[in-house]
């Protein structure tokens, strides 16, 4: 049973493949084939969402399957019920099963004692949904309408700014080493990478680099990128964490500091004058949105990939 709880589940071929397929997806909405046609797949949501909610929904019901959300506080799962006993029930009912919540391990867990396809639809530790739509997205960019999305990848630099102990610097310093791209990270010496990420990414064989230097981090950079300073369940620290982020705010002239032709990618949503201004928000290099729409469609091809392996 193949699942996707991580950036490194799929091979680079793989996701190669699963990039074409998303562009497929996208160039023929509404008149492709249906492989989910017949399944019912389940959705467990123990954090609040907008883009991960609606284009998992959609991109179920596109794909012709039945999507059931269920909110943690709907199911046993919210009353003490096991993530173990959760699985192997829910495995007697559905064909498969996303999930956004807090503890990677307990996506982890889903999967072991499950027998049914789950995919990570975001943990305290990593987002990989959205760093493979953050790449097609930009592959889009570079490799044009008929180019190899993956390959166009290849050699590029990120530089991420701001938290870079958290999820979405875990996830592009998984990522990045997928992609065959370098990764640069810039945020306080007090929130770098912990070392469960630093043993998983050398586990792949993947490097990083990070600075407290935020003008090092962006230089040479393909795109520059942020998220808020303050996730779900961080809210009490905001006024910690925004004094000590500041310096790694994304403004005009940080982001001036990166390549003539760099985009800027932010998961959203965005928090303007605080991890970013709103002049680079309105930057005509700035694709949030597509980054947004393309959650839909990337996501589509990972969940048609995974039923296609059960």
């Amino acid at each position: 049973m193949r699942h996707f709880l991580k950036e490194t589940d799929f091979t680079a071929e793989e996701v190669a493949q699963i990039f074409e397929l998303a562009r497929h997806y996208k160039r023929s909405r509404g008149a492709h084939e249906k492989p989910l046609a017949g399944q019912t797949w389940g959705m467990i949501f123990a954090k609040s969402s907008t883009r991960t909610r609606v284009s998992f929904e959609v991109g179920i019901h596109e794909l012709g399957g039945n999507p059931i959300f269920l909110s943690t506080n709907d199911i046993q799962l919210g009353r003490g019920e096991t993530i173990s006993d959760t699985a192997k029930v829910l495995s007697r009912f559905i064909h498969g099963l996303v999930i956004r919540t807090f503890k990677q391990s307990d996506v982890e867990e889903l999967a072991q004692h499950g027998s049914i396809p789950v995919v990570n639809a975001l943990t305290d530790f990593l987002h990989p949904c959205q760093i493979f739509t953050d790449a097609f997205t930009a592959a889009e960019r570079w490799a044009g309408p008929s180019g190899d999305l993956f390959a166009s990848l290849k050699g590029r630099k990120v530089a991420y700014l701001g938290d870079t102990g958290f999820n979405m610097a875990n996830s592009w310093i998984l990522g990045a080493n997928l992609f065959g791209m370098k990764v640069s990270l810039g945020g306080p010496a007090s929130d770098a990478p912990g070392e469960e990420i630093k043993a998983l990414a050398a586990k792949s064989g993947g490097t990083f680099q990070f600075t407290s230097d935020p003008y090092e981090a962006v230089k040479d950079a393909d795109i520059v990128y942020t998220d808020v300073w303050a996730s779900m369940g961080q809210e009490s620290e905001s006024k910690i964490r925004h004094d000590r982020m500041m310096p790694f705010q994304v403004n005009k002239k940080l982001f001036a500091a990166a390549k003539p032709d760099a985009l800027f990618m932010h998961c959203l949503p965005a928090h303007s004058g605080e991890e970013v201004t709103q002049d680079v928000l309105d930057h005509p290099r700035c694709v949030i949105f597509d980054e947004a729409e393309n959650r839909l469609h990337v996501q589509k091809a990972i969940v048609a990939t995974l039923a296609k392996m059960r």
